[in-house]
């Protein structure tokens, strides 16, 4: 048991620590090509959709079932418990004010602009000023706000890889991929802001680090309902959760890339490889 448990609090650390993927690519001032950014978030889309709704949640039902054959009161449980992972996130989402909510900020960042070295006159220099500072807060702000979605992010990565390889790997992936432009979200404005390659780093490395701090959370919290019928309720909620964060932050973000087939195209990919690699397994 101790071995599983540590093996799913490295793959979360390995999931979160893709945010510092996102930061060097914003840090170097390297472009994303929309195309690739939309094919990215549409296959962790696809993944987390499929392993939610065929393995996750059929899954939970058949723990609270208690039995061999899923009963129609494990069914509903599970479902509850589906839901009730869905409103735990929406509330921390709507916790966090529009404007710096990660799930509101993806996909705005422009990397080619936001990267280049801009030449200002004297009189542009307080102009200057004022925008560097709204930059440092929006970066700083960000990274604060990503922390607080991560840690559901980071439980639910946990309670996944303590299952299955199976589930395990693709929900990493997934996650890890999703995170790449979270820190790119970070990492620009903190450099434009400061000049600083290495600020912007690790304020968006730091907040990525929030998903392994979120597994700890979700030892201590759900240590007594990781076996028997509690751990049918955890799966079912971690679908939730899941299935939120690929319809409220996942889907929009990539649609915002402009690249609407694309999306959808890497969408139905996903599952497709999510749906083969269970087969396999």
């Amino acid at each position: 048991m101790v071995l599983c448990v540590l093996t799913a609090f490295l793959l979360t650390l390995l999931a979160g620590g893709a945010t510092s993927i996102g930061a060097a690519l914003g840090v170097l001032g390297r472009g994303t090509s929309p195309k690739v950014l939309a094919g990215g978030l549409g296959v962790s889309a696809g993944v987390m959709l499929y392993i939610s709704f065929v393995e996750l949640l059929p899954e939970g039902a058949a723990v609270l079932s208690a039995g061999e054959e899923t009963t129609g009161r494990g069914t509903a449980l599970a479902v509850a418990a589906f839901f009730g992972g869905i409103l735990v996130i929406a509330v921390l989402d709507r916790l966090v004010p529009e404007p710096v909510n990660p799930h509101e900020f993806a996909g705005r960042v422009d990397l080619e602009h936001a990267s280049g070295e801009e030449t200002r006159t004297a009189q542009e220099q307080a102009a200057d000023r004022a925008l560097k500072a709204r930059l440092m807060r929006t970066g700083v702000v960000t990274a604060v706000a990503l922390a607080l979605h991560n840690v559901p992010e980071g439980m639910a990565t946990f309670v996944a890889a303590l299952q299955a390889p199976e589930i395990a790997i693709p929900v990493v992936a997934a996650i890890a991929l999703h995170n790449i432009p979270e820190g790119i979200a970070v990492a620009v404005p903190v450099r434009r802001a400061t000049g600083s390659r290495a600020k912007g780093f690790w304020l968006a490395t730091m907040g990525g680090l929030a998903e392994p701090a979120g597994a700890l959370i979700g030892i201590a919290l759900l240590g007594p309902w990781l076996t028997g019928p509690g751990m049918g309720a955890v799966l079912a909620a971690v679908a939730g959760v899941m299935v939120f964060v690929s319809l409220d932050e996942l889907l929009p973000a990539a649609e915002e890339t402009g690249e609407h087939h694309v999306v959808i195209y890497s969408l139905i990919a996903g599952m497709a490889v999510m749906a083969v690699t269970l087969l396999v397994l």
